[in-house]
């Protein structure tokens, strides 16, 4: 959301990088942004961050390891209590950058609210994937009140066979054929809730690119992505709310 077509906002562009386990979404953009001058900040994903680590954000992901018992989808069987934990901690991490973010620097969430809404939404709709699609969406709305969603999404999507392959490699683990089938709806998922929104999706599809195109479609989208920046608002603060980053005021701005 911009203040006035002729302003823009000092900030960082606020990405994230989407897929499934094992579609190389961590490996492709730490290739891409090694040669950049002015490196992102980069959040690590849940799976990848250290259990021990102090902070709200790590409590709160720690509760949902434990209450998932292991599950690789934090799954503990209440997925509408779990889809607000994980949106809590989607804000944790962006009240955690908003200094970087105002300052400038471009930062790359590892997963944000679009995995929480796929996967949130295939367990409460697992038979139907029109009401599934409906419900991500719906999540994504929700989210959005919590927090602004991410200027660009990067979708990193491949043959699902293919990533379980190599998450369980990477993992040194065997999916079980549910959790298996469940990666395939949620591959599937991912890539029509992305056609719902071609300007903030922008999607990489390992299928038809090899790493090297792959790393470097996903550096000029990083790089694009800070071109002619909104201010970053409270959603919930109404029309009088001012820019998290600039400080800037929409109605001072229309004013």
């Amino acid at each position: 959301m911009t203040t006035t077509p002729e302003y823009r906002c000092p900030r960082g562009a606020l990405i994230s990088a989407e897929g499934l386990n094992g579609v190389g979404k961590t490996y492709l953009t730490n290739r891409a942004v090694e040669s950049l001058e002015a490196k992102p900040l980069m959040l690590d994903e849940f799976s990848q961050r250290a259990s021990g680590r102090p902070g709200l954000g790590e409590d709160l992901l720690r509760a949902l390891r434990e209450a998932s018992a292991g599950d690789p989808f934090l799954r503990g069987g209440t997925p509408m209590a779990e889809a607000l934990i994980l949106m809590a901690i989607k804000r944790h991490d962006l009240d955690t950058v908003l200094h970087d973010l105002a300052g400038g620097r471009t930062v790359v969430e590892g997963r944000s609210v679009d995995t929480t809404a796929v996967c949130q939404a295939l367990l409460l709709h697992p038979d139907d994937p029109d009401a599934a699609l409906q419900t991500a969406t719906a999540l994504l709305d929700l989210a959005s009140s919590y927090r602004p969603l991410p200027d660009l999404t990067i979708l990193v999507t491949d043959d699902a066979s293919k990533a379980l392959e190599r998450a369980q490699r990477r993992d040194r683990c065997v999916f079980t054929a549910e959790q298996a089938d469940f990666m395939r709806e949620a591959c599937a998922l991912f890539e029509r809730l992305a056609a719902t929104d071609p300007v903030r999706y922008c999607v990489v599809d390992r299928r038809h690119v090899d790493e090297h195109e792959a790393a470097a479609q996903i550096r000029a989208w990083i790089l694009s992505a800070g071109d002619d920046l909104g201010c970053l608002m409270e959603p919930w603060q109404g029309p009088d709310a001012a820019c998290m980053c600039c400080g800037r005021r929409m109605t001072a701005a229309a004013a």
